[in-house]
This record gives C-alpha cells, sequence and structure tokens, in this order.
C-alpha cells in the first residue's frame, strides 16, 4: 500500500499524527488543569513520542513525491480538520463560523501550493 499511494499513506501517517498532537497540545487543558505545570509537560511530552513516530516516517514517504510546501499545507489542513472537532467534541468549545472562514482561506492556500499538480 505505502509503496503503491505514497500520498495517500502520508496522509494518513499525518491525520493519525495529527490525533496524537492536538491530544498533546490541549488535552491537558481538560484533563490535567489542576496538576503542576511539570506533570502536564511530561504527559505532552509522552503524547507527542507517538506523533513524531507517525509524522517523521510520514514527511520522509511525503517528500518522494511532494514538495516540503505541499507536506506543510497537507498538514495545516490536516491540523484544522482534526482540531476542529477535537475542540467541539472533547473540549466542548462552541462550534465558530471563523472555522468555515479559517477553512476557506486553507483551500485557498492548497490551491496555490498544489496548483501545479492540478495543471
Amino acid at each position: 500500500m505505502m509503496a503503491s499511494n505514497p500520498i495517500l499513506f502520508t496522509t494518513l501517517l499525518l491525520l493519525l499524527s495529527n490525533v496524537f498532537m492536538t491530544f498533546a497540545w490541549y488535552a491537558h487543558l481538560k484533563e490535567l488543569g489542576t496538576k503542576p505545570l511539570i506533570i502536564a509537560i511530561v504527559v505532552s511530552w509522552g503524547i507527542a513520542f507517538f506523533e513524531y513516530c507517525l509524522q517523521v516516517p510520514a514527511n520522509r514517504l511525503g517528500n518522494t513525491v511532494l514538495t516540503v510546501g505541499q507536506l506543510k499545507m497537507l498538514q495545516e489542513v490536516l491540523s484544522l480538520a482534526v482540531f476542529v472537532p477535537f475542540s467541539i467534541y472533547y473540549l466542548k468549545e462552541p462550534l465558530k463560523l471563523d472555522y468555515l472562514w479559517a477553512a476557506l482561506c486553507l483551500l485557498g492556500a492548497v490551491f496555490f501550493v498544489f496548483r501545479s499538480k492540478f495543471a
């Protein structure tokens, strides 16, 4: 699967990486808010380890078929795609219209970064 479709496999790895990253960056706000800061940092580092175990291979594989700019843009789109449901369902933040505007801006950025692939 990896060799036959590196963009799909890269996207899957980056998506999973973003799940870990989002938990590492934000879950401590809900789960460890009353614990000492050092506890939150160590727990977040532990979660981030798994993020990097997915993100580094994703970027190495993705760089065989995508530019670094395209990889970064893919990462940003996936980051927002993971963050919005996480903030709504896990952190119980309200859904904001600003998420839609951010997504539309990212779509424009995706177009410009990937337009050479579209031509």
